[in-house]
């Protein structure tokens, strides 16, 4: 059994418009994902969107970049659920 891993620190911002289709109903596409993440492999991330609080788990697109799903109930804190709209990120820990 593998141990968890203790949060790594991170600092990576970024703005993104909104997508919906795919594999998730909403997400956003991480810019440089690879080389700040350092793996192209799923990587649970830390931080805030506009402000507020979230994790996720960043899945790789197969084609580069990772994808990061919003979830319906941030969305809503936000204010934002439109694909075009652009959303801040500020991803500070790394927790795998």
């Amino acid at each position: 059994m593998a141990t968890p891993r203790s949060p790594q620190p991170l600092d990576h911002t970024f703005t993104a418009p909104i997508e919906k289709h795919g594999a998730f109903a909403t997400y956003v596409t991480v810019p440089n994902s690879a080389e700040v993440f350092g793996t192209r492999r799923a990587v649970k991330v830390g931080g805030t969107i506009d402000g507020h609080p979230f994790t996720a788990t960043c899945m790789p697109s197969g084609a580069g970049p990772h994808w990061l799903p919003i979830r319906a109930a941030l969305c809503k804190l936000i204010g934002k659920d439109q694909a075009g709209v652009d959303v801040t990120f500020h991803l500070d820990q790394r927790f795998s």
